[in-house]
């Protein structure tokens, strides 16, 4: 195996203090940046819900209510709420009306990117505080952060 990077995976405690450190810090950035969703006038479920719908695409009930991990009655009422705000809608499936996909609207999908735009830009307020170096460290940690989210398997 010439010219290839041997891995070597950190040893579990190691493994298991990192993963607690960015558990705390990731919970942490998302409790602050969460306050500028306040702005939008919608909850945080209905804002989860709608994020699905805006970066997934239409689903059904069924389909959104795993990604949220919510029961399907709970997503019912969220999905209501949102139809009820103009920030989705149901349409009945051309090949089978049984079939009902949600979809996000154009009021939807405008009010969730200028809700993340609100956000990346309180954080990236806070951001500025670290030097050129910082940013580009923090740069490759997303990167490998990305990498193992790309690797790591959908559980249902």
């Amino acid at each position: 195996m010439a010219g290839r990077k041997q891995k070597n995976p950190p040893s579990l405690p190691d493994a298991a203090a990192i993963a607690d450190r960015l558990h705390s810090a990731a919970i942490h950035v998302l409790r602050r940046v969460r306050k500028q969703d306040a702005a939008s006038g919608e909850g945080p479920a209905r804002l989860s819900a709608l994020s699905v719908l805006v970066f997934g695409g239409p689903m059904t009930l069924g389909q959104l209510a795993v990604a949220e991990q919510v029961k399907p009655p709970t997503m019912s009422r969220i999905v209501t709420g949102l139809v009820n705000s103009r920030l989705a809608q149901r349409l009945t499936d051309s090949k089978d009306a049984r079939r009902v996909q949600i979809r996000a609207t154009p009021s939807g999908e405008r009010l969730l990117r200028e809700g993340r735009r609100r956000r990346i830009e309180y954080l990236g307020r806070h951001l500025d505080l670290l030097t050129r170096q910082e940013l580009d460290t923090l740069d490759v940690a997303i990167k490998l952060l990305e990498r193992v989210l790309r690797e790591w398997p959908l559980e249902k």
